[in-house]
């Protein structure tokens, strides 16, 4: 089984949670590639039975700059028969635009034939030993769903 994770970070806290759910996913017996979305093309996932998005919102709940070609190119693809999950960190601070990224990208993962595997994870800035545990469960479901 393949998984792709894909993280977009100013931070570094998303790639952060990517590399803790790499290391779930690969604990797990997964085959697991994890790029810097700009450096992946949206049509390297189809390669792949497991996707992983992990994107910080920008702004008033806007998508990373360096994410919306990637995105964008998402939308062009049949993704039936792939599984996913959507994990991004984020600033409570921004109240109502608080990880709004996660939800759009699981929304057109949805609507390009990909089937969630876990629900949304959405962590406050830096993940901590709480954060860590709910990835590995994230993990674990994503996985899980793949080997259905």
């Amino acid at each position: 089984m393949k998984a792709h994770v894909v993280y977009a970070t100013i931070t570094g806290n998303n790639e952060d949670i990517a590399d803790i759910v790499t290391e779930g996913l690969e604990d797990l017996g997964m085959d697991v590639e994890e790029t810097e979305i700009s450096q992946t093309e949206a049509e390297e996932l189809t390669d792949t039975d497991l996707i992983v998005i992990c994107p910080y919102t920008y702004d008033e709940g806007n998508l990373p700059e360096e994410g919306i070609d990637f995105f964008e190119d998402l939308g062009d693809l049949d993704l039936t028969g792939k599984v996913f999950g959507v994990a991004g960190s984020g600033d409570v601070f921004y109240e109502e635009f608080y990880n709004l990224a996660v939800d759009k990208f699981a929304k057109k993962l949805l609507a390009n034939g990909a089937t969630q595997g876990a629900e949304n994870v959405k962590i406050n800035l830096d993940p901590d030993e709480n954060d860590i545990k709910t990835l590995d469960q994230f993990s674990q479901k994503l996985f899980d769903a793949v080997n259905k």
